[in-house]
């Protein structure tokens, strides 16, 4: 029984459903009554683990196949019409190609099975930013989790209306979750997402990534706005006055911890406080005042379980305490809760780790493996799916429509030596230029090698649904859109290191110190000093209180420092990137993005 009148969806969920073939048909309207029936029928099955109701009230467990663990970058696609509208940084096959290929994977795939048709909401029901989305899938994981991280339900179509034909369409299955066969497939021009053969979370919520950075990403080209990889924090100042500031940082960066950052001793008695509105992506549109305003078009958080614990991240952790979904983690069958490496340092005796044998847990993880590392309870991108309702420092605006308006837009990175604390753009072109310069220093935990420079543009190298070159040039003409009121653009690195290889900042809440001097600039209070670079602060207007032992003067100056041979490097590595990395495979850079090189290339010379 379909949930609308619309044609245009009635008319795809009955082509999906010719192609795939299912035993029956499930509209999902959102309702408790049907959210309890499906978890009730998940845990009967297996497919779900009832957690301890006491302990962890709503919370139920999942585990993915072995081989169905993460993204999988090499196996997802930008479909264009042209091979040069995907561009350098996307894989990319013609339309036509790969539904030939992909077609006979869905044909009768879910055979036996049932249907979920999910309409949901990126953003709140009702702002004109928000878009609709229309998920069919053949799993139940997928049902429970897009209820957490969207608005699903009936309600999605209010936003859409009778009419339109303006929504996304996503087709999942999870097949037979053969590796080999496994593809996540975006059409942007289309407005269609296909995924089949996996199970993973990031692969099958297809409003997160797919529909909200590379669909909506061609989207906000088309239609004058952004989607970005981006947090969204609101810094309450003592006068009662909130400043919102977005920021894009690749993995192992901090974004979730900076997102739901807790302010030091000294300013939370100066009566600061800071609100979390998004802690992975954000829709960002100018407003009627010409001011660019921001959403987060989730309703939940899809977050990396190991390495958070009370002291990392204890708004992150106290999210996943009711209605939580755990994927991959390990279980204490003691008394059915979860566990994770990093969450304590008391692995649970009778545990069953991710992929569900039954271990002594101290004695699992103290094996050394083939490539030296020890074994570990939680898969290392075990996972939460945490309603953002629970977070203790859930922005009032959260829900607003109209979004809330940006003042300031971080880009950064992990640079052991090259970078300072922070930096400002001497204008939004130059912004634009550190963004699409943002680049991190492997750790062990990605590759093998260590301080190998990946570069990742804007951290969105994996999520740019179109050409790099015109997403570059896009935001160059938001600038443009925006004018003076455009939010100043600044460069943080929280990962500067001593020739000891110690870190010099220490990071976490004490971010909240260099937040302080960014507000101060973007309201013109507080002056900075000129290098070859952009604008460095003067050393006294960082407030060091409570921390002058860990942050002499001699270390600030370190942390401050612009080293000119150093940034000739940089300069020329940028020029090869561009070069080798993007306009030689197909990648129009904008002549503005050069320009700024060449000016930053002259003052270093002098």
């Amino acid at each position: 029984m379909s949930l609308t009148q619309n044609p245009n969806v009635n008319k795809w969920v009955e082509e999906m459903i010719a192609l795939t073939k299912p035993e029956k048909v499930v509209w999902i309207d959102g309702s408790e009554e049907q959210l309890a029936q499906l978890k009730a029928e998940a845990i009967s099955t297996g497919e779900m683990i009832e957690l301890n109701q006491e302990k962890l009230p709503g919370c139920i467990y999942h585990r993915t196949k072995p081989n169905d663990v993460a993204r999988v970058e090499d196996r997802t696609f930008i479909c264009t019409k042209t091979k040069e509208d995907a561009g350098p940084t996307n894989n990319w096959m013609a339309p036509d190609e790969m539904k030939a290929m992909l077609t006979p994977l869905y044909d009768g795939s879910m055979k036996g099975r049932t249907m979920y048709v999910i309409p949901y909401s990126m953003g709140p029901i009702g702002s004109p930013l928000a878009k609709v989305g229309v998920e069919v899938t053949d799993s139940i994981y997928v049902v429970l989790n897009m209820n957490i991280m969207t608005r699903m339900g009936k309600a999605a179509f209010e936003n859409l209306g009778d009419t339109s034909d303006d929504f996304v369409r996503g087709l999942h299955s999870k097949a037979d979750v053969d590796p080999e066969k496994r593809y996540i497939v975006q059409f942007p021009e289309e407005n269609t997402i296909w995924s089949i053969n996996s199970a993973y979370g990031g692969n099958v919520l297809l409003g997160k990534k797919c529909f909200a950075l590379r669909i909506a990403s061609f989207q906000g080209k088309n239609e004058g706005w952004m989607a970005e990889h981006m947090l969204i924090l609101g810094v309450k100042k003592p006068d009662g006055e909130v400043k919102y500031i977005t920021a894009a940082f690749p993995s192992a960066c901090g974004k979730t911890n900076l997102a739901m950052l807790i302010p030091p001793e000294g300013y939370k008695k100066a009566g600061y406080e800071v609100f979390t509105v998004g802690d992975d992506i954000a829709w960002m549109k100018p407003g009627e005042d010409g001011r660019l305003y921001a959403i987060n078009p989730e309703n939940g958080f899809f977050g990396v379980a190991p390495g958070t614990n009370a002291k990392s991240n204890y708004n992150a952790l106290a999210s996943t305490k009711k209605n939580t979904i755990f994927t991959n983690v390990a279980i204490n069958n003691d008394d059915m809760t979860v566990w994770w490496e990093g969450l304590d340092k008391n692995p649970p005796v009778n545990a069953t780790e991710w992929k569900g044998a039954k271990v002594n847990g101290p004695e699992f993880t103290s094996v050394v493996g083939a490539d030296g590392k020890k074994q570990t309870l939680a898969h290392p991108n075990s996972r939460f799916t945490a309603p953002a309702v629970n977070c203790p420092c859930i922005s009032p605006e959260f829900n607003n429509p109209k979004g809330v308006p940006v003042t300031a837009i971080i880009f950064g990175g992990r640079r052991a030596s090259t970078t300072p604390l922070v930096y400002q753009s001497f204008d939004w072109t130059h912004g634009t230029y550190i963004g699409s310069a943002v680049s991190s220093e492997t750790t062990a935990a990605a590759t093998g090698a260590v301080g190998v420079l990946r570069h990742d543009p804007m951290a969105m190298k994996p999520f740019i649904g179109y050409n790099v070159g015109d997403y570059w040039a896009h935001w160059l003409e938001m600038g443009e859109k925006l004018g003076d009121k455009a939010p100043k653009i600044f460069n943080v690195n929280w990962f500067k290191k001593d020739d000891n290889g110690n870190f010099l900042w220490p990071g976490f809440g004490d971010n909240m110190r260099v937040l302080d001097w960014i507000i101060k600039r973007c309201e013109g209070t507080v002056d900075a000093v000129e290098t070859p670079i952009g604008y460095i602060p003067k050393k006294e207007d960082i407030n060091l209180e409570g921390i002058e032992d860990e942050v002499t003067p001699e270390i600030l100056d370190k942390l401050l420092d612009v080293d000119t041979d150093l940034w000739k490097k940089e300069i020329a590595e940028m020029r090869r990137y561009y070069k080798e990395d993007i306009a030689d495979k197909g990648g129009k850079i904008p002549a503005a993005l050069y320009e700024v090189l060449d000016k930053i290339e002259a003052r270093l010379a002098k």
